[in-house]
């Protein structure tokens, strides 16, 4: 089912470059999802710079999806009921002080805290800004492009954080790393201000039936359940390699410099295929890219922990950057088609549910399973886990075979 036909606003279609509106919808979210990507980056250095085992990384990682589990149904009521802005101002709010404690003390529960309200702040607006590109979009393949535009806002601040995060900290020390991060919620909310306002939905949302358990009852859809099981292993593969990269580039003695472009390469990666996506998005299918986007991701994470020196982990990086890059736009997509109309909200909610739920346990297995092993085991651990996912990804497949 294609989205239904949104408000008369500016919408990307056929161009590459989006308008500018929908620029600053993901210039918010750079700044948002900037802001906690160089906070985690260097809260980890920091932990692992001050003695703390293997372990401390994975739980500091986990916290970052602490709030969100709390936040999204809310965040994905709140985006259906108001829109984009209010909910982006939380974003804005929690961010910010998040990022800003780091800068006063580097005390282990400090960094703890920092990486709830980042984390929670992300997750808000991430839901606001996702079911407002959604709404712009014109058909099915628009929604890709639209997805693809809106993917591109967290590759890009991956491609950037990492790399002046590691400059910083080698150069300036962590405060200026932290006071970096701190920054960045502010250049979100010049952003933000400059997208229209759009009146609440409050006709929509009063009128809207409710069935029992609310969001919950979304997962009865088997499309909706099938993808979100898919995007879940993506998700821990991505935090397999986010965890793996500073834990064995530190054993290897490798600079936080280096650190910072092995996971940029990542984020290069993932960033052109998106790219890639926006030109050719009227001619892939979303199931068809899944099952590529795993079946590249699994072989890479066998072989990662062979990869030779810094170039080695940046090329196997790179090519984990291709495969789980292009992942997030389809599953948004399909997610957007899935759903009705006025609970895609609540949707991508549930997306982000899932996510942060799979975030939280997965670092935490991921330092316990590193320091009763070998540092690379992670990447084996989700090998295994990215071949489950052949069960939903024919799920899907045959649906869409049904459909068509």
């Amino acid at each position: 089912m294609p989205p239904p036909a949104g408000p008369a606003l500016e919408v990307p279609s056929r161009r590459v470059k989006p308008p500018p509106t929908f620029a600053y919808i993901i210039a918010t979210l750079v700044g948002l999802h900037a802001c906690m990507a160089s906070t985690r980056v260097t809260a980890s250095i920091a932990v692992l710079q001050q003695g703390y085992p293997d372990w401390t990384v994975g739980a500091l990682l986990s916290l970052y999806a602490v709030a969100p589990i709390g936040l999204s149904l809310w965040a994905g009521r709140l985006s259906d009921r108001y829109g984009f802005h209010r909910p982006v101002h939380w974003a804005i709010a929690l961010s910010l002080v998040g990022a800003a404690l780091p800068v006063l003390s580097q005390h282990l529960g400090v960094l703890a805290l920092s990486g709830l309200l980042t984390g929670g702040g992300l997750s808000i607006g991430a839901v606001a800004i996702q079911r407002d590109a959604g709404q712009r979009a014109r058909d099915a393949g628009d929604l890709k492009r639209v997805f693809g535009w809106v993917a591109l806002g967290p590759a890009m601040s991956n491609t950037l954080a990492p790399v002046l995060t590691g400059l910083l900290i080698d150069h300036l020390g962590f405060r200026a790393a932290f006071a970096f991060g701190a920054a960045l919620p502010l250049a979100a909310a010049w952003a933000a201000r400059q997208v229209p306002q759009a009146p609440p939905n409050f006709e929509n949302t009063a009128a809207m039936p409710q069935p029992a358990g609310g969001a919950w009852s979304l997962m009865r859809m088997p499309v909706l359940r099938n993808v979100l099981l898919v995007n879940v292993a993506m998700a821990a593969a991505w935090d397999a390699h986010s965890f793996t990269v500073p834990v064995v580039g530190h054993a290897r003695d490798l600079s936080a410099s280096a650190i910072g472009l092995v996971l940029s390469s990542f984020a290069v990666a993932a960033t052109g295929v998106r790219v890639a996506i926006l030109t050719w998005s009227a001619r892939i299918g979303e199931q068809r890219v899944l099952v590529a986007a795993t079946t590249l991701a699994t072989l890479v994470m066998l072989v990662y922990a062979w990869l030779p020196g810094t170039l080695g982990m940046m090329l196997g990086s790179a090519l984990l950057g291709v495969a789980l890059g292009s992942v997030q736009p389809m599953v948004l997509s399909t997610l957007h088609q899935a759903a009705p109309p006025d609970r895609q909200g609540q949707a991508l909610a549930l997306r982000m549910l899932f996510t942060n739920v799979a975030t939280i346990a997965m670092p935490l297995a991921f330092g316990l399973l590193a320091a009763a092993t070998t540092s690379a085991a992670p990447m084996w651990l989700m090998a295994a886990l990215l071949v489950a996912t052949r069960w939903p990804l024919a799920q899907l497949r045959q649906l869409a075979s049904d459909r068509g």
